[in-house]
């Protein structure tokens, strides 16, 4: 299968992340770690957590035994990674004709983020240092040896990783010459040569995006503009001249997904797009005459934004379509693969499915089967004989019987707009007994949204007999460019509006105890959760900010030099700071400057390398109300960044907060 791996995202998904830069690695650990809670004082938060419950933490956090499946190319290997005593998450490389495993890469103090096969004989994988995110990647044989640093650049970090398939090449791209902006090289994988491809000379308004074709190519790229207009220029086959296609406003989309090698057009692509339409959708698109072809798929509530084509086995043709809608949605479009997935549904019914893996000739496949109940299974599907074998079982410790039901939910907003969400609930609740709540705001905020499927979180919280509330609110991402674009600006006031309603709605609906609400938030759900414990204080029982920005200027002011050529964008998204009247929302929304108005518990959680908000932010506001006299329970990892990766933080982390739920929810 095809290898485009994206590391960073360009524009829309970028800002909707929001990094900031990470703090210099020195002998000093990072942030003031006088502020830090001590070991004894989270140990007795973990002490409440009390009672004659069937799971633990861990059977939720624990990493899987064995995990991330794939084929080699060429079928004859199996590749998977397998967790140790000491919880590290090993490669291993199975011989499926002799049976023979091998210990190809070896997971030490930092974790392999992510990993996948060259070609048949050769491995990559990627890492940073402690959740810094300055990625690297490295390539490997399938025994271990001949190990390659093929970015050995410091302060660096990979935007995307393209595998030109049949060679032994990759194009990548990173921003080794200028830290604000990501330039496009070709490397040998198996020798490290490098050559730089193309030259990103204007650092005012940068390329962006880089579009190749599948034998590596440059066909085009998007240039960001004094960082609110996304030029598209696509390159003339004839004259090897880069052409103006598309001159748009960032907030609009029109993306390259790939070219139609199934057609004999060269200039034809599957471009998503929604410059005449609120929701995005996929059309084919001849690049040359700059005009579309005919519409491939759109939804009239849903943002269409994903396909997958075949390789050349079968001439590439469209496999199939993909969305998130109230549910994952799959649409089959090739004859192979409404076949495959016919016999999927006939085999899980209304459970999720994916194919994740399989060799160029598609003999086998490996599918992950899914539900809302289930964690995962990973099946081994024979196309020729039609037959499906159970691989592995992520998770065989959770019962599915003993699992709660992800129930989607819709409501109205207080000023009229549809929101949809998720609400999971434990078996008191469909009992009729009116429960305690945890409202769970998502990250980002900007083109992010919670999805239907498993979630360890709501599940471990249901465990303990807490349901969980997810609002997708207004500026969440996948349900149009208008419902995006009207929580710009809106951070902190009406998407936190949109939070309120659904709690309202959950507590109408005879779900909830009212007098027993908790909010819990990473990142920018952090902060919805130090918002939310000043904005609505009697709505709230207790909040834990993980992650969390606590002062909108001091994280504006964090930027690292990769994120300044989206700043303009910022200022739309969040708040002008440069403007008087917006610099004084800004401040009003910052919870920073409204300690006083914090009145119920908070638990404060961070990791010491966070790359996308500096420890700084959870510092401030610790600092700031214990200076009144407020006390906060304060973890800090400080081999962690941007949320924890690590199977023993994560650990401690559930633990404690789970204390904490049970400290302030069930007095």
């Amino acid at each position: 299968m095809n290898l485009n791996h994206k590391i960073l995202t360009t524009a829309h998904i970028v800002i909707s992340t929001i990094m900031i830069h990470a703090q210099s690695s020195t002998a000093k650990l990072p942030g003031d770690p006088t502020l830090v809670s001590s070991k004894a004082t989270l140990e007795k938060l973990i002490s409440y957590d009390k009672g004659n419950f069937k799971y633990k933490v861990e059977d939720y956090f624990a990493r899987p035994k064995a995990s991330q499946f794939k084929i080699s190319p060429d079928g004859q290997y199996l590749s998977y990674k397998e967790k140790d005593k000491d919880m590290k998450n090993h490669v291993y490389v199975k011989d499926l004709k002799s049976g023979k495993i091998t210990k190809a890469l070896v997971e030490k103090e930092d974790l392999i983020r992510s990993y996948g096969w060259l070609n048949k004989s050769r491995l990559f994988y990627t890492q940073d240092k402690g959740g810094n995110e300055n990625i690297h990647l490295y390539a490997a044989d399938i025994d271990g040896k001949n190990l390659k640093d093929l970015t050995p650049f410091e302060g660096i970090t990979l935007g995307t990783i393209r595998l030109i398939k049949d060679t032994d090449y990759v194009v990548v791209t990173m921003n080794k010459n200028n830290k604000q902006i990501f330039e496009p090289y070709k490397i040998n994988f198996k020798t490290g040569e490098m050559t730089q491809l193309y030259e990103n000379k204007d650092a005012k308004s940068p390329i962006d995006d880089y579009i190749f074709d599948k034998d590596g190519n440059l066909r085009g790229y998007t240039v960001l503009e004094n960082g609110l207009t996304t030029k598209t220029y696509y390159k003339d086959l004839q004259t090897g001249k880069f052409n103006l296609l598309k001159s748009t406003d960032w907030k609009d989309t029109f993306s390259v997904i790939g070219f139609n090698y199934n057609s004999k057009n060269k200039d034809e692509a599957y471009i998503v797009t929604n410059l005449d339409s609120d929701k995005a959708r996929i059309v084919l698109y001849d690049l040359k005459k700059n005009a579309i072809i005919k519409e491939v798929y759109s939804n009239p509530t849903f943002d269409v934004s994903s396909i997958s084509t075949a390789e050349k086995n079968r001439n590439y043709e469209l496999d199939y379509i993909n969305y998130n809608g109230i549910k994952d949605e799959v649409i089959p479009v090739s004859t192979f693969y409404k076949e495959v997935y016919a016999k999927l549904k006939s085999e899980f019914g209304d459970k999720q499915y994916y194919v994740v893996s399989s060799d160029d000739n598609e003999n086998k496949l490996l599918v992950v089967v899914s539900s809302d109940k289930l964690y995962g299974k990973y099946y081994e599907y024979d196309t020729k004989s039609k037959s499906l074998k159970l691989l592995f079982d992520l998770m065989p410790q959770l019962k599915e019987e003993d699992m709660a039901e992800m129930r989607p939910i819709e409501f109205k907003s207080r000023d009229g707009l549809t929101i949809h969400g998720y609400i999971t609930l434990p078996k008191a609740a469909l009992d009729g007994k009116k429960v305690p709540l945890i409202v769970n705001p998502h990250g980002g905020p900007q083109g992010i949204r919670d999805n239907w499927g498993f979630n360890p979180e709501t599940q471990l919280f249901a465990s303990r007999g807490y349901a969980t509330l997810q609002v997708n609110f207004r500026i969440s991402g996948g349900y149009g460019k208008e419902f995006q674009t009207s929580g710009y600006k809106q951070i902190g006031r009406k998407a936190m509006d949109d939070v309120e309603d659904g709690v309202k709605y959950a507590i109408q609906q005879g779900w909830v105890d009212k007098d027993k609400v908790a909010i819990y938030g990473g990142s920018h759900g952090g902060y919805a959760t130090l918002m939310g414990l000043i904005k609505t204080p009697d709505l709230y029982s207790c909040g834990v900010d993980y992650v969390g920005v606590s002062n909108i200027f001091t994280f504006f002011d964090s930027f690292p030099e990769y994120w300044k050529p989206y700043k303009e964008m910022v200022k739309q998204i969040w708040y002008d700071l440069d403007n008087p009247e917006e610099a004084k929302i800004a401040k009003e929304v910052s919870p920073v400057f409204q300690i006083d108005k914090i009145k119920k518990p908070l638990f404060v959680v961070q990791g010491a390398n966070d790359p996308r908000v500096n420890i700084n932010e959870s510092d401030q506001i610790v600092k700031g109300l214990r200076s009144k006299g407020f006390e906060v329970p304060y973890m800090v990892k400080y081999d962690e960044g941007h949320g924890f990766g690590k199977e023993q933080n994560r650990l401690d982390f559930y633990k404690s907060m789970l204390g904490f739920f049970a400290e302030n929810l069930k007095k």
